[in-house]
């Protein structure tokens, strides 16, 4: 039986089919760290969607959560950086998404030389619940056990009605002295309700876009502190009925003190 459409169908529908075929449409130009990518197969690195690299903000010996992970690029980048000592964990609702992750799970640890990604398939914004162990009675992920939280382009995707649930869910895993680092597209101007109910900009990671200052707000108002813009794309990735959609990274931490000078502080 058909799904009835909605934003998390159009979601779902969407990146399965990316899954399978590359879908430009759904990134923005982003440069990686070629180092990284040498030991990633072609079919991950072209069915990659994102629109920042939050990868470059993770350290050595820590613990990495992706939200919506897809086919696990970040998580391997990050499984590199990390090193034999860090753990990364990606968690994705779509299982093709999750399939295409896992495939190439062995060939990259061999090649790496360690085996420190694992991922479970869940929605970002109920990070308790695991879809595929409905039977779990402990969090899928703990409180306070995360190092940082990574997400490249997938909050956008998230309904309105569960934005600040899942805001609450990345600050309650983090540990005390733990970050945020988010790479997500922001609008410069509210998105009309025209185009929120149109499925397909929705799941083009256009009329979900938060506003701008929102999007800033959106962490402080869960109890972050030191929120701070790191990246932003001068020039609009696109522009929809004149509406600017354009990449910004954030970094917010838990902690009052720590800053984005992460030698230095945190």
């Amino acid at each position: 039986m058909e799904l009835p459409l909605t934003v998390e169908t159009a979601v779902l529908g969407r990146y399965s089919a990316a899954s399978k075929a590359v879908e430009p449409a759904l990134c923005c130009p982003v440069s990686y760290d070629r180092k990284f990518l040498e030991v990633l197969p072609a079919e991950l690195i072209e069915r990659d969607y994102g629109c920042g690299d939050p990868s470059r903000f993770v350290r050595t010996g820590e613990v990495v959560l992706d939200l919506g992970s897809g086919g696990g690029k970040i998580c391997y980048i990050a499984s590199q950086i990390v090193g034999p000592r860090g753990r990364v964990i990606g968690i994705d609702m779509n299982d093709d998404m999750l399939s295409l992750a896992r495939k190439f799970q062995r060939e990259i640890a061999a090649s790496i030389g360690w085996d420190n990604v694992t991922f479970h398939k869940g929605r970002i914004q109920n990070l308790s619940q695991s879809l595929e162990e409905p039977e779990r009675t402990e969090p899928l992920i703990a409180t306070g056990s995360i190092d940082v939280v990574l997400s490249n382009c997938v909050l956008n995707l998230v309904h309105e009605a569960d934005r600040q649930q899942l805001f609450r869910e990345v600050f309650r895993v983090l540990r005390p002295s733990g970050r945020a680092v988010i790479s997500d597209i922001v609008s410069n101007q509210p998105v009309p309700a025209k185009l929120k109910a149109d499925p397909t900009l929705w799941s083009g990671c256009i009329s979900g876009a938060f506003e701008e200052p929102e999007f800033m707000k959106a962490f402080s108002a869960v109890g972050f502190k030191n929120v701070q813009l790191v990246s932003r794309q001068e020039e609009p990735w696109t522009v929809v009925e004149g509406i600017e959609f354009r990449s910004v990274t954030v970094q917010a931490t838990i902690a009052e003190g720590c800053c984005g000078d992460l030698e230095k502080c945190c």
